[in-house]
């Protein structure tokens, strides 16, 4: 029981209040936890601001302050301090200043770096298709799929030795190809010359 009760005076009756306000927890104390953890994703921090809740609603009655939909305050009261919570996330952490950020890495390629990748996939897309089906095959296998060596010597039931003579000659042509066009960029994934 919070302390201080037993010097107030109760005019509901001491248990009859303790059980009233089991009965709210019992009732709605899921759904206040649920309103906190949508706002943060955090259990700990949804269950802490839930009992802060039904703290303040203790306190209120201490006060002897009449609340005519204690489900509507409770979750009025939650709302509040999960945003009272962000606000003081952003002061306790505040932010850096952009020249710090300019290092970092986005894990995201920026748009136009993505959208010169699109090109370049449908260039060699384009060659792709001008070439012969065999070349086409192993180098599908190889760079498509991501397939070694052995599988795909498994696959199309030749030795390894073959793959990799085929993959050099395919890689080759379509090398040959590629610089043809003129504004196809190499290093790109038709650039590679790993032999696997």
């Amino acid at each position: 029981m919070p302390q201080g009760e037993a010097n107030t005076p109760d005019p509901r009756g001491g248990s009859a209040r303790r059980a009233e306000f089991e009965s709210l927890y019992e009732q709605y104390s899921r759904e206040v936890w649920a309103l906190a953890y949508g706002r943060w994703m955090d259990s700990d921090l949804a269950m802490d601001i839930t009992q802060e809740a039904f703290l303040r609603l203790w306190k209120q009655w201490e006060a002897n302050e009449d609340i005519q939909n204690p489900r509507a305050w409770l979750l009025r009261v939650a709302r509040n301090l999960a945003e009272d919570f962000a606000k003081s996330a952003f002061r306790r952490n505040g932010t850096q200043p952009p020249e710090l950020l300019n290092g970092v890495r986005s894990s995201q390629p920026l748009p136009v770096d993505e959208l010169e990748r699109q090109e370049q996939f449908a260039q060699l897309r384009a060659v792709l298709d001008e070439m012969a089906p065999a070349d086409r095959e192993i180098l599908t296998l190889r760079y498509a799929l991501d397939y070694d060596a052995n599988t795909i010597a498994e696959r199309l039931n030749v030795a390894v030795t073959a793959v990799h003579m085929r993959l050099s000659r395919a890689r080759q042509r379509l090398a040959e190809r590629l610089s043809s066009h003129g504004d196809f960029t190499p290093g790109g994934p038709a650039g590679e010359t790993e032999d696997t």
